[in-house]
């Protein structure tokens, strides 16, 4: 099996971002962002979905936190489209359901090839922490575009705000892990019947 890892730069005027992803990783996590609670969220990612993350991040937050967080996730998607390179061999489609307490979320993930993101969340707070709750959609939206995903999100149940945020991120990091497996069934064949991806 070959290596599936990438590093990702992202300069901008507002943000200075390196992103180095390991799809076969062992949930390995290292993250300077800035932002705590959405380092806590990439945490759970890593950890759940195996997947080796180093995440160095520097942007305008005295302005506030949404650059950062949206080029955060343009530069993950970007790490995660070259780490899988072609798509030969993987399983392509990852889905999670995941229960925190008294939330529920439930990930559904196709590497399609065809930017998507379908995210039904009503957030029963405004902000966590700092972390004002519109970002998240900013966070995936960055990271449907450029891994070339098709993305559904739901939150099923849940009235703490924190709990909510927790159970979708895991879900991401389950559902991720499933759809970048290798196959062995697939043997390195294209899974699409249009042979490309």
């Amino acid at each position: 099996m070959s290596e599936r890892t990438a590093t990702v730069s992202r300069d901008t005027k507002e943000t200075q971002i390196t992103v180095s992803v390991n799809l076969d990783g062992q949930g390995r996590f290292t993250c300077e962002t800035g932002v705590p609670f959405l380092d806590h969220m990439l945490d759970q990612v890593a950890r759940h979905g195996l997947i080796d993350l180093e995440i160095k991040a520097a942007g305008d937050l005295h302005i506030d936190d949404h650059h950062t967080v949206e080029d955060l996730g343009i530069t993950l998607g970007q790490a995660f489209a070259k780490a899988v390179g072609d798509k030969r061999g993987i399983r392509r489609y990852g889905h999670a359901y995941v229960p925190l307490d008294e939330a529920l979320s439930r990930v559904v993930i196709d590497f399609s090839g065809r930017p998507g993101l379908f995210m039904d969340v009503e957030f029963t707070r405004a902000s966590i922490g700092r972390l004002d709750t519109q970002l998240f959609w900013e966070f995936f939206q960055g990271f449907v575009n450029h891994a070339q995903v098709s993305l559904h999100i739901d939150n099923l149940k849940g009235f703490n705000a924190h709990h909510q945020a927790e159970t979708i991120f895991k879900a991401f990091g389950r559902a991720l892990r499933m759809a970048v497996e290798e196959d062995p069934r697939m043997a390195g064949q294209m899974p699409s019947t249009k042979g490309c991806l």
